[in-house]
């Protein structure tokens, strides 16, 4: 009879010892569904780069929605203009004329435009939203500057220009060319130069990456 009473016992402490460890996991997990949220976006969120070249503020102004749209969705988002030495004038910029400086750096592979300033951290970024306006089909020279200032292995690239008529044509596939191994490069897409905010954020939409 002692041996029985003696098993009761046991099994009585046992059981409480398991209810009351399911009381302490169950008081340690989230009370909510946002907390859980929450908790899961300052693991996984990745931290976004919008960089961007314009001279006459329409590549700017995209990359600056970009910036505002994917903030709103609780992503990190960093907006960083990519400014030349060099202001460009607008005698600069006149593609009618051959010895302007934006047409014989177009004209030269090898022109590469000094760039003011640099990323601080760009290491710490992983997804990195790149604009620029299209120049004579192609992306202003001094993208190529910015681009082999940076190793970008292991990162994603999602290219966009801005142009009143052409398409993006060849510009993000001959940045992609030059750009470090091991990069994550997307289809690059073309907005117009008076980009309205709902088309930028139905092509943020399609990414993957960035969840609902």
């Amino acid at each position: 009879m002692k041996k029985i009473i003696s098993i009761l016992i046991i099994i009585l402490l046992f059981s409480s010892a398991c209810n009351s460890s399911r009381t302490e996991t169950k008081k340690s997990a989230p009370t909510t569904a946002k907390e859980e949220l929450n908790m899961t976006n300052s693991t996984d969120t990745p931290k976004i780069l919008v960089a961007y070249f314009s001279c006459t503020g329409n590549t700017g102004a995209v990359a600056a929605q970009i910036a505002d749209t994917l903030n709103t969705q609780t992503i990190i988002a960093d907006l960083y203009e990519i400014k030349p030495e060099t202001l460009y004038t607008s005698n600069d910029l006149n593609w009618r004329d051959k010895s302007s400086r934006a047409s014989l750096e177009n004209a030269d592979p090898s022109s590469r435009p000094p760039v003011s300033g640099s990323v601080q951290n760009m290491e710490n970024y992983d997804i990195i939203f790149l604009g620029y306006p299209i120049w004579w089909g192609q992306a202003p020279k001094i993208i190529y500057t910015f681009m082999e200032s940076y190793d970008f292995s292991g990162k994603t690239i999602a290219p966009f220009c801005t142009s009143g008529s052409s398409g993006i044509g060849s510009s993000a596939t001959n940045l992609h060319k030059i750009c470090s191994a091991g990069t994550v490069w997307l289809p690059g897409f073309r907005f117009t130069t008076n980009a309205s905010r709902s088309s930028v954020k139905t092509w943020l939409d399609g990414f993957d990456f960035l969840g609902e």
